[in-house]
């Protein structure tokens, strides 16, 4: 018996996707830079500040606060370490305004982030970078900017459509312009069009389509997924950054893959090999200290040499700095690893490169504006700030810093958007029949897929990749598409429908894992993330592209762009004549 579908219709004015430091910061701008009366809705996939990457941040929040460190010096670090190939302009206006943004986060918002005794903030090394400036709360600095954001919001006189889950970006007729989003309403599995006159997407990446893999297990890319749909240039998509030690605790435990995080290295916690020996010295001179993506590549070149079945990835060890210094300065890493049954403070623990952000994104300005106007994207979700490698600590600024920008400008662009736009019916209708595919077929083992999907990503399309491998990788996309296709779920009941939204999932992780694979065989060169054995050669910076990917119904196209060195180019330097020779030579 085929399934009833009623559309509930909605109207707001600007509308938000996703409730990490880019939704959180976009709501609390917006209210303060749009005409008086603006209604402005919030929408997310889980609850409000308890869902999404931003509260799961270990590290901390990079920012040149002085003592030596300077913005200049942060932007160098920032494209030195993407390899030359970030938006240049967006790069700028990350480190600046990270500055700004730190001092809202503490004397607007309310955080309280660790300090010196001296009453300084603190600052922490994190690697591939010039300067310790990683602002932190202990090793939860994202718990504490998101618990004090979810208290601004749920203060605020915002409409908020908790677990309502995004399915598709619903253009006008002409397609040039948004007119709103389509929802599923989890808690009911009814349908829910908002049109509204702005909307932000910042939704998150998450690499989940990876065996070993950070993020939680309901952020499955689905925003870049709709844009993809919607026909937005994804630029920068084979880059994939790999944190080099994630927790292996088992085959059959969440916590494989969670970060062990940067600052550990930081703070000069040695990698191992199974003979006991550090390794890291053979592949960087900075040894552990180098960039996640060396790292990465030297764990997973180790653990290849390793031929002991019982031992999967290489050690961590901390216990030269004093276990009590250990357990007092990581006290939620140590906490984090007994209960897996390791000892980080005295003992070692086993790590993998796991698949932690990703730099690839829908294609903006500075100011977060996409190609199609009254669409704006901020976070994860907008590639170019990071281009083929994201420093540690950048991530929590970008999204907080470019929350703030596309804010102000949905604030300042309603004052010129005069009524709500009118939606493509044909789009809407397609968005629903593709969504409701699944309860036509038998029900069947979505998990069993994702596992298939997780495995053929990791061998063939991970941290170290060759042609003949992702076009192997490709085939095995192709098999799991058809059988999603298949695939069917109970319609006996739509209200919390788990296996649906699994079903759902998958839908957009396989579309993204595609995508991830053709322009990783797009570029026959090895930058940042993305590395090619059999095109191991940077090539010349000078003639830098990045990837961009479209879609035209089924037609996926991949083409290359130039990079525009706005500020910088390869051999020059921005910062100041007196700074040491060593700090100031660009790579």
């Amino acid at each position: 018996m085929p399934l009833k579908i009623d559309i509930d219709r909605h109207d707001t004015d600007i509308l938000i996707l996703g409730s990490g430091g880019a939704g959180l910061f976009a709501v609390l701008h917006a209210q303060q830079t749009a005409p008086v009366g603006t209604k402005i809705t919030l929408a997310v996939k889980g609850l409000i500040g308890k869902c999404g990457c931003t509260r799961m941040v270990q590290g901390g929040y990079n920012v040149a606060l002085g003592n030596g460190d300077t913005v200049e010096r942060h932007f160098m670090d920032t494209i030195q370490g993407g390899k030359w190939l970030p938006n240049q302009d967006m790069a700028w206006k990350l480190c600046e305004q990270a500055v700004v943004r730190v001092r809202e986060l503490e004397n607007e918002i309310g955080c309280f982030f660790d300090r010196t005794p001296e009453g300084q903030l603190h600052q922490k090394a994190f690697a591939g970078q010039t300067a310790d400036r990683t602002v932190h709360k202990g090793d939860l600095t994202g718990i504490e900017i998101i618990n004090r954001l979810m208290e601004q919001v749920l203060s605020r006189p915002v409409e908020k459509l908790q677990e309502h889950r995004a399915i598709g970006l619903i253009p006008t007729r002409d397609g040039a312009s948004i007119a709103g989003v389509l929802f599923i309403d989890m808690r009911t599995g009814r349908f829910r069009l908002v049109r509204a006159k702005c909307v932000m997407m910042g939704t998150g990446g998450g690499p989940t389509m990876y065996k070993y893999h950070t993020p939680s297990g309901d952020k499955t890319m689905d925003g870049l997924a709709m844009a993809l749909r919607a026909g937005l240039p994804l630029r920068d998509m084979e880059m994939v950054q790999f944190h080099p030690t994630g927790l292996l605790a088992g085959d059959y435990t969440r916590m494989t893959g969670t970060v062990l995080e940067e600052g550990l290295r930081g703070a000069g916690g040695q990698l191992l090999n199974a003979s006991g020996n550090r390794f890291m010295f053979e592949y960087d001179q900075r040894g552990e200290r180098a960039t996640r993506d060396v790292v990465s590549r030297g764990i997973y070149a180790e653990m290849r040499k390793s031929n002991n079945p019982e031992q999967k990835g290489m050690f961590i060890s901390m216990s030269h700095l004093g276990p009590e210094n250990v357990r007092k300065k990581f006290s939620g890493m140590v906490k984090r690893c007994a209960d897996s049954g390791f000892d980080l403070a005295a003992g070692k623990v086993e790590v993998v490169p796991t698949a932690h952000y990703f730099m690839g994104g829908v294609v903006v300005d500075p100011d977060a504006r996409t190609a199609m106007e009254g669409l704006y994207v901020a976070g994860e979700d907008a590639g170019g700030a990071h281009g083929s490698n994201r420093l540690g600590g950048n991530g929590v600024a970008n999204s907080t810093v470019y929350g703030g920008v596309a804010g102000d400008t949905m604030g300042m662009d309603m004052r010129r958007t005069r009524s709500l736009r009118d939606p493509d019916e044909e789009v809407l209708a397609a968005e629903v029949e593709r969504a409701m595919r699944p309860f036509a077929n038998k029900p069947s083992n979505i998990q069993e897929l994702r596992h298939k999907l997780q495995e053929a990503m990791w061998e063939d399309v991970g941290v170290m990749r060759t042609g003949d491998g992702m076009r192997r990788g490709l085939g095995r996309i192709a098999e799991i598409r058809d059988e999603l296709a298949v695939a069917g779920v109970d319609p006996s009941s739509l209200a919390f429908n788990l296996t649906w939204h699994d079903w759902l999932n998958m839908a957009s992780l396989i579309d993204i894992s595609e995508v991830i694979t053709r322009a990783a065989l797009e570029r026959e060169n090895s930058r940042g993330a993305h590395f090619r054995e059999d095109f191991p050669e940077a090539g010349d910076m000078n003639d830098s592209y990045f990837t961009v990917a479209r879609k035209a119904g089924d037609e996926l196209s991949l083409s290359r762009e130039d990079v525009q060195f706005t500020i910088v180019r390869p051999g020059e330097t921005i910062l100041p004549e007196d700074e040491p020779e060593t700090l100031v030579a660009a790579q």
